[in-house]
């Protein structure tokens, strides 16, 4: 009994989809992989597993504890992949080095972490996401807040709010006032994971004027419209800041011209990893979730770590997570057609195959029944499974 349970049982952090889960998971992959097709973006597969080093390149060894790894057979460590950027960004500096800028590229894969499994986020997961590489302006990253925008709406989303922020404005402020690394790193930290407490007591330990010391513990609570930029901007006391609050209307006014704007609110507090992003960073959030369904930003130095330095920006939406949120606020998953099934009484089982046939080559997704069944029995079963029609050959 006990073999029997473990031969039953699968690995923490991963997950069976049933039929009518893989069906809605695939129809919200289908749809979002056309999206990015529309909009120019070319759909790249990278392996499963990447060496350790690779994965680990420039700011990704804070994240080896969270990896599956493994030994080759050559003793070198491999692990899954933890997230595409870091694949993508060696695929684009080595296989496609000498390709035509920008850049533009999609994915829709599973990535691994081992981490406590919550809600919405398994030690497996899934996302669908593009990576925008070779541009360095606001027209790019407006371009990737839209395509993310987009892709929640085609996805059924309707309640949901994109948060734009931008390191380059905490990185100012801190440089602003000298503050030491190992402090800035300890400030990160606890914005990231938006302990107020925490940081209050943090910046109340610190030999600064009292001035000062508002300022920083005022930056998580910056989010807002356009009037919060206008104050945020009078915080800011050196270029470094003023140019990243520029950079933000910048972004948000082209971002009126695709006409998603009325989804967007700037957040100063979001900054995601410092060490990864350089430049806008955004967060999507819907009612009823307590974690972002998608997020994204720029991060210019990463193909730099591969040796071909390029600018780069671009997003991930978690697959399981539009899935939870569209079932939290009862909104119909999109299904995969169920269009004919095709039933059939006894001696007709090749006029029955010829029609489904028939059906199939005109674009309609059709199941025929395996064995002769009875009229009834053909509309019971049609009904039970969902197809809008039945042809039955008596």
């Amino acid at each position: 009994m006990e073999k029997d349970k473990v031969i039953l049982e699968i690995p923490y952090g991963t997950r069976d989809f049933l039929p009518d889960e893989a069906a809605g998971k695939r129809a919200v992959e289908n749809r979002l992989a056309d999206l990015f097709v529309r909009w120019g973006y070319h759909e790249v597969v990278t392996p499963t597993l990447e060496y350790l080093d690779t994965l680990t390149m420039g700011s990704g060894r804070s994240l080896e504890s969270h990896m599956f790894k493994f030994f080759d057979r050559n003793n070198r460590t491999v692990a899954l992949r933890h997230e595409m950027t870091t694949p993508i960004a060696r695929l684009a500096a080595s296989r496609l080095k000498d390709h035509a800028m920008p850049l533009k590229l999609s994915y829709i894969s599973n990535v691994y972490r081992y981490e406590q499994t919550q809600t919405g986020r398994q030690c497996e997961f899934y996302q669908a996401g593009v990576e925008l590489m070779g541009s360095s302006s606001a027209v790019a990253d407006a371009e990737i807040v839209a395509l993310a925008i987009q892709g929640l709406l085609c996805s059924g989303l309707k309640a949901f709010k994109l948060c734009l922020g931008q390191v380059e404005f905490v990185n100012g402020i801190m440089d602003q006032y000298q503050l030491a690394g190992n402090v800035k790193e300890n400030i990160k930290k606890t914005m990231e994971e938006r302990d107020l407490v925490g940081l209050e007591h943090l910046v109340d330990s610190l030999d600064l004027p009292r001035n000062a010391k508002d300022v920083l513990k005022k930056i998580p609570l910056l989010h807002g419209n356009g009037d919060m930029l206008k104050s945020a901007y009078e915080m800011a006391l050196n270029a470094q800041s003023r140019r990243a609050l520029d950079n933000l209307a910048e972004i948000f006014s082209l971002l009126e011209c695709y006409g998603v704007a009325q989804y967007v609110t700037f957040d100063l507090g979001i900054i995601r990893d410092f060490s990864y992003y350089t430049g806008m960073v955004f967060e999507a959030y819907t009612p009823g979730l307590g974690f972002p369904l998608c997020g994204g930003g720029r991060y210019d130095h990463m193909l730099s770590d591969f040796g071909n330095a390029c600018p780069a920006t671009g997003f991930a939406i978690g697959i399981e997570r539009i899935l939870l949120a569209l079932e939290r606020q009862g909104i119909a998953r999109p299904e995969s057609p169920k269009d004919v099934f095709v039933g059939y009484h006894e001696g007709k089982t090749a006029a029955a195959i010829a029609r489904a046939e028939e059906l199939r080559s005109e674009g309609k997704m059709v199941e025929l029944s395996l064995s002769p069944q009875s009229e009834a029995e053909a509309v019971s079963y049609q009904r039970e499974m969902g197809y809008k029609e039945l042809v039955y050959i008596p």
